[in-house]
């Protein structure tokens, strides 16, 4: 609306200005006036303090933080000493460093010995859920002695903060906010305990599939109570190994103590990284802002040599290959099948992979340490991408229409293909039939033209919005920031203790009254059965 006023009067004034103007100085003037009338009234640029976490989650917190920046805001970003992914220096934001016990490298080997134990079959839960337990104990601590560090904590407080922008997978920045007393943003979709509906909206286990089941909207019988073990499971791990880091946490550090489920039903506003064409239909809250595909634009052209590469595929196409921001290498076995795999293929295939080169490439294979895979995805040459089922990646197959190859490795990325697979977009293939199904799994894509049908419709139904993903994400932060929170937006179940959420007070309260009318009905009863006989025994006597 501000935006076509100021169009309609920089065409009626333009006819006058000419008379007075250059056209050079004209110009300027209009550039100007449209750039300010991109600005919503009573928006000045804001300090906002980020927690992001690192690997891939960083990498779209990165694009929300450029347009921020962008349009005039002041990031400060907390970044750990070992951060690989969120550097020291930026032009972005001014950042402050936490040390951090432990190495990226170590996380790095794990998810190799991950991926070699999943191949063979095992299950590696075991290892999976320490890892997870030590990566909060480590954030956990950090904090708290980041915390006890007044100069810095004093620091923050003279930068008068307008807000916490935090991811909060690991949420260490919800507990800040909470520390700092600042309204809170949260950029989600994972939070400690798993999927972020779960924490803060109803989620009927008849159709909400709990992250980790692979199960759909649609159950039977069994898979709902399969639905409803997991989810037992997945409290059960939350409450014994997860919880009590952050409730130490607060007791230590937050008067009168916490515990981070309510403060994350304190969050103002939940920026979501999914939205209903991706996800299943399930309840939602006001404060959830779904912003899935946020980090998409229009393809740009690539660089030279790709560009060169990708022509000479002709009317075969290019697959394009990637297992994602922590994944660059797999073992070497498996890489060399995948490689012979490509080679026999009439397509062009870019892969990228960073481990020793197979003995089986072929040579319409390019393999590349790094890849634009937004471009790539974009090309209309493009016609599959292999993945491992990350959000970021498949949001992006979704919005440039390309139908998608699964190949699971660990956390949601199962039940992300999934749903996908679900409506006919993409095939999955487990990595420990990897050998036997890859190759049949990527001709039926390349084949059949259904898969590209389906995920046209869905990129279709993704673009068909009143209003971009990331104008979506920019108008609620600037919205927190203007009204210093959205606490009308917040449910009130925060406040209330588990057994009156769930009504459990008042089902005992019901349920004592039933059975007191029921032991009064029963106690008259035999009461007059009782009296009556008594009557007529006097009266024969």
């Amino acid at each position: 609306m501000i935006f076509c006023f100021h169009y309609k009067w920089i065409t009626m004034a333009t006819k006058s200005l000419c008379f007075t103007l250059g056209c050079q100085s004209l110009a300027f003037l209009l550039l100007v006036l449209l750039v300010f009338s991109r600005a919503p009234p009573g928006t000045d640029g804001g300090h906002i303090l980020v927690f992001p976490v690192d690997g891939s989650h960083w990498i779209n917190m990165k694009v929300l933080l450029e347009e921020l920046h962008l349009r005039g805001h002041r990031l400060t970003v907390i970044r750990a000493s070992n951060s690989v992914y969120v550097p020291r220096n930026s032009s972005l934001y001014a950042a402050v460093t936490v040390d951090v016990a432990g190495e990226w490298e170590e996380f790095f080997e794990f998810l190799q010995d991950l991926i070699k134990g999943l191949r063979k079959g095992r299950t590696m839960h075991r290892e999976f859920t320490n890892m997870i337990y030590e990566a909060h104990s480590v954030w956990g601590a950090s904090l708290s002695a980041f915390l006890e560090n007044r100069e810095m904590v004093q620091s923050l407080r003279d930068s008068h903060f307008d807000m916490v922008l935090t991811d909060p997978a690991i949420p260490i920045g919800v507990v800040l906010a909470k520390f700092l007393d600042l309204p809170l943003v949260l950029n989600v979709r994972w939070i400690h305990g798993g999927e972020g509906h779960f924490a803060m909206a109803p989620s009927p286990l008849s159709y909400v599939p709990v992250p980790g089941s692979g199960l759909t909207d649609k159950m039977d019988f069994f898979q709902r109570v399969k639905n409803v073990f997991f989810y037992a499971l997945v409290i059960l791990q939350q409450r014994i190994l997860i919880e009590p880091i952050y409730s130490a946490l607060c007791r230590k550090h937050i008067h009168g103590g916490c515990d981070i489920n309510s403060l994350l039903q304190q969050a103002d506003i939940w920026l979501f990284r999914t939205d209903f064409v991706f996800d299943f239909p399930r309840p939602t809250m006001p404060n959830v802002i779904y912003i899935g595909g946020f980090q998409c634009r229009a393809a740009r052209p690539l660089p030279g040599h790709l560009e060169d590469f990708v022509q000479t595929a002709g009317e075969h196409g290019v697959v394009v290959m990637s297992l994602g921001t922590l994944v660059d290498a797999m073992p070497e076995s498996d890489a060399k099948e995948i490689a012979a795999v490509f080679a026999r293929l009439p397509q062009k295939v870019i892969w990228r992979y960073k481990g020793p080169r197979p003995s089986t490439l072929g040579n319409n294979t390019m393999m590349v340490d790094w890849m634009p895979q937004k471009d790539l995805l974009g090309h209309p040459q493009t016609k599959v991408f292999v993945a491992h089922g990350g959000t970021n990646g498949l949001q992006e197959a979704i919005f440039y229409g390309v139908p998608v190859l699964g190949i699971p490795l660990f956390f949601d990325q199962f039940d992300n293909l999934v749903r996908l697979e679900h409506r006919g977009a993409a095939k999955i293939v487990d990595l420990v039939d990897l050998t036997r199904d890859f190759e049949a799994g990527l001709n039926e894509v390349l084949s059949q033209d259904s898969y590209r049908r389906n995920m046209r419709r869905l990129s279709d139904l993704h673009r068909d919005q009143p209003m971009t993903a990331m104008d979506r994400a920019i108008f609620w932060v600037e919205y927190v920031m203007r009204h210093k929170g959205a606490p009308h937006l917040r449910t009130g179940a925060y406040e209330m203790p588990w057994y009156a959420y769930y009504g459990v007070d008042v089902a005992v309260l019901l349920l004592a009254i039933g059975a007191v009318l029921s032991l009064a009905a029963v106690a008259l009863v035999r009461f007059l059965c009782c009296k009556t006989p008594r009557k007529n025994k006097t009266k024969q006597q």
